[in-house]
């Protein structure tokens, strides 16, 4: 899609998620529901994509207990940067206990439509 022909009020979304088989579901969910969405598999990807251009919300997919310090990392890192960044981690509940870098964490009972809605609720 040409950057001409995209609406102004489309909120942007830079999704990071490890998993080959998730991202472009979530993606395309994401996409469905009116928004604009880059994404990678890779963190350091992600990073340069940042770097690249702004976003509404950074989602950083959090696939378990392991994945906690590489993802508060880069929320860190995200968070010098620009402060006013929002970021979301989209993990399960035991994840979510062990951190407190982003703004908001979106559970991973995977839910389309609460999983949109959590979404919304932070860029709107």
């Amino acid at each position: 899609m040409s950057t001409l022909l995209q609406d102004p009020e489309q909120k942007v979304i830079l999704h990071i998620c490890t998993r080959e088989t998730l991202r472009p579901l979530r993606d395309q969910i994401l996409r469905l529901s009116g928004f604009q969405v880059d994404s990678t598999l890779d963190w350091k990807e992600g990073m340069e994509m940042f770097w690249s251009r702004h976003y509404d919300l950074v989602l950083i997919d959090v696939e378990g207990e392991q994945q906690v310090p590489n993802a508060e990392h880069l929320c860190s890192e995200i968070k010098t940067a620009n402060p006013e960044q929002l970021v979301a981690f989209v993990c399960n509940w035991r994840v979510a206990v062990m951190t407190d870098c982003p703004d908001e964490i979106l559970r991973t009972e995977f839910d389309p439509r609460r999983f949109v809605s959590g979404v919304k609720k932070m860029v709107e």
